[in-house]
């Protein structure tokens, strides 16, 4: 089976129709998108699908080696992944296909008023290394 990373974005996706922010949903509502997420993890453990997966805080740095003896540069003028990306799950499945399919169940958590998402989701399968290269 392949490894793929459902990548869950605050933006960059169209917006889906409907849509209401969580900062404006009510703490049941955030509950029961949380017990969605946990009870779909929970059922691909069960079927060998499920790696891990993890919400992001909505703050980070971005970090780089300056050099020797030189304090790391932090942040800069582009871009905020924390701006971008608020959660991820690693998932395995048999195809491309049943990726997808995941995907999407995974899309259909609930929000607002209990009414699904339907948040769009980037599919991203990983790579694999080349023969005679280790991790």
């Amino acid at each position: 089976m392949a490894k793929y990373l459902l990548l869950k974005h605050y933006r960059g996706a169209p917006e889906p129709p409907d849509w209401v922010p969580m900062s404006e949903w009510t703490p049941q509502e955030v509950s029961a998108h949380i017990q969605y997420m946990n009870d779909f993890a929970s059922r691909l453990e069960g079927t060998g699908e499920f790696v891990e997966g993890h919400a992001l805080s909505e703050s980070g740095t971005w970090v780089r080696y300056d050099g020797e003896g030189k304090p790391p540069l932090t942040d800069g003028p582009f871009a905020e992944t924390k701006d971008l990306i608020a959660g991820w799950m690693v998932i395995e499945a048999a195809t491309y296909e049943r990726a997808l399919e995941l995907a999407a169940e995974l899309s259909a958590a609930p929000g607002a008023g209990g009414e699904p998402i339907r948040e769009w989701l980037e599919v991203r399968p990983f790579l694999e290394a080349p023969d005679g290269f280790d991790h």
